[in-house]
């Protein structure tokens, strides 16, 4: 699947597996993407907790509400080692899915080794129908 307009197209992020229980993705990471150290800026991987749990949260709230509507409202990304270069790969599955607020649990992995180097959990607000563009 091709990235998405936008941040996900930004990061790099690809979506490979996409339903309402389950999101799989992956980002080929270079230099774009660290901080000053080398390493992987932790907003990068905020950022892909962000988006893969979204897009797994909109899934759901079109199963629940017909609409696929809705917006991060708590984002708790843990960065657990340093990575540098190289495809990570993050899964997320749904904690809970109720009618107005979901709980996402995503993990991000290095290919290479498996070792998961970053994981959070993402609340989303279910929301009756899609907000109108800004422009």
């Amino acid at each position: 699947m091709e990235p998405q307009p936008g941040w996900d197209s930004a990061l790099g992020l690809r979506i490979e597996e996409l339903s309402a229980t389950r999101v799989v993705g992956y980002v080929d990471i270079d230099e774009r993407h660290h901080q000053g150290y080398g390493i992987v800026h932790g907003g990068v991987w905020a950022s892909v907790v962000e988006s893969i749990g979204s897009h797994g949260a909109a899934m759901a709230a079109r199963e629940i509400t017909g609409e696929l509507a809705v917006v991060g409202v708590a984002n708790s990304t843990d960065f657990l080692r340093p990575h540098r270069t190289g495809r990570v790969r993050a899964t997320g599955t749904p904690i809970q899915t109720g009618r107005t607020q979901q709980i996402w649990l995503i993990e991000i992995e290095r290919e290479d080794d498996g070792k998961m180097v970053a994981r959070g959990q993402l609340r989303v607000q279910n929301l009756p129908a899609m907000p109108e563009r800004r422009d």
